[in-house]
């Protein structure tokens, strides 16, 4: 007998996820729209007593509006930007936001979003569907005293880059035009810390992660450290080169859309996820985060192994012994980001190297 359609999605849902126990019991799945406003939005912060502004269930679809790190309408005007390219919304955010309730980072997030099922334990499945570009500018920036080599540019400078959203393109400079891959600079939840944690350095709950893999298509596992989970998105790039070295991408205002799916797990979960993971189309991706590049690297090597070898939903486990070589003759290991005081390094493994049966043929 075929499963109703409900069912079906559910066993794949379980299928895809090994390393949590079940899914979470499912609704009649709903989208909503989270307009950035001043009551909308975290200024600097992921925090695990913020009281969220919108909750939904596990499977819902949430669009989700946000800000760029660009500054300002007044500053962005006085850069050259007409005042009609600026998303109307941004005035409003930075006039009705005390300063008392800014920082202790810098990037304007919107959420936080709660999923209802989500408990600490559990992992939280984001799938980005879609992004939108709502800006025709991007700005990139280097401060004094700041990027990956603040003494060989001790000043401050910011750059607008137009933008052509038919072509998808970016006008950088006379015959130097750049290819447009929009994603958020900036997704997580709020991490198992009982202050505000700094929007700056990614960590165990995603965060400030600057990875330019996470384009639409693409889904990002987040270890759940709180109820609700208490996820945000912000510091949109209209792209960005692996290492962010000058501190920041082609900064822009974006809109996201998500869907939201909780794994129940426990706390004592021999194999749970601690790091965060994400997988698009073609590749499995790992990550490390360390102050310290080395021990990012490490991280993130160690993490890929352990998926290829406990927690693979898709084919055979690997030994442990393997699982390392493969890392070593297939895999890519690339520096994410050098800025964000904790830098970042990813594990990229193709899918396509994997030629045998699949563990779970129906799984997404």
């Amino acid at each position: 007998m075929r499963l109703p359609v409900a069912s079906r999605l559910l066993a794949q849902l379980i299928a895809v996820m090994p390393l949590v126990a079940t899914a979470t019991p499912t609704f009649a799945q709903q989208t909503q729209t989270l307009l950035a406003t001043p009551t909308t939005v975290a200024w600097g912060y992921y925090w695990s007593a913020a009281k969220p502004v919108l909750t939904v269930h596990s499977g819902d679809t949430v669009i989700m509006q946000t800000l760029s790190t660009c500054g300002s309408p007044e500053r962005l005007q006085s850069l050259g930007v007409p005042a009609a390219d600026i998303p109307p919304y941004e005035a409003a955010i930075y006039a009705g936001v005390s300063e008392s309730d800014r920082g202790p980072g810098g990037h304007i997030l919107t959420g936080p979003v709660a999923i209802a099922e989500a408990e600490p334990g559990d992992v939280l499945e984001v799938r980005i569907q879609k992004i939108q570009i709502d800006a025709p500018f991007a700005c990139n920036s280097f401060g004094a005293g700041r990027g990956f080599l603040p003494n060989d540019f001790p000043y401050s400078r910011t750059k607008i880059i137009p933008l052509d959203r038919q072509k998808m393109t970016a006008d950088f400079a006379p015959d130097v035009t750049l290819p447009l891959h929009p994603f958020f600079g900036s997704m997580g939840v709020a991490p198992a810390t009982t202050a505000k944690y700094n929007s700056a350095p990614p960590w165990m709950h995603a965060g400030n992660i600057d990875n330019k893999e996470m384009v639409a298509g693409t889904t990002l596992y987040i270890p759940v450290n709180a109820k609700g989970a208490l996820f945000e998105a912000g510091d949109g790039h209209a792209g960005q080169g692996n290492g962010e070295v000058d501190i920041t991408a082609l900064e822009t205002f974006l809109t996201g859309t998500f869907q939201f799916i909780v794994h129940k797990g426990s706390l004592s979960d021999q194999h749970r996820l601690v790091w965060p993971r994400a997988e698009t189309p073609t590749a499995y991706i790992s990550m490390g985060f360390s102050e310290d590049l080395k021990t990012a690297t490490e991280m993130a090597v160690r993490n890929m192994i352990t998926f290829l070898s406990e927690q693979n939903p898709d084919y055979a486990h690997l030994s442990r012994e393997d699982a390392y070589s493969l890392v070593s003759v297939a895999c890519d290991v690339d520096i994410t980001q050098l800025v964000d005081t904790n830098s970042g390094v990813h594990v990229l493994c193709p899918k396509s190297i994997f030629t045998g049966p699949r563990t779970h043929p129906n799984a997404p």
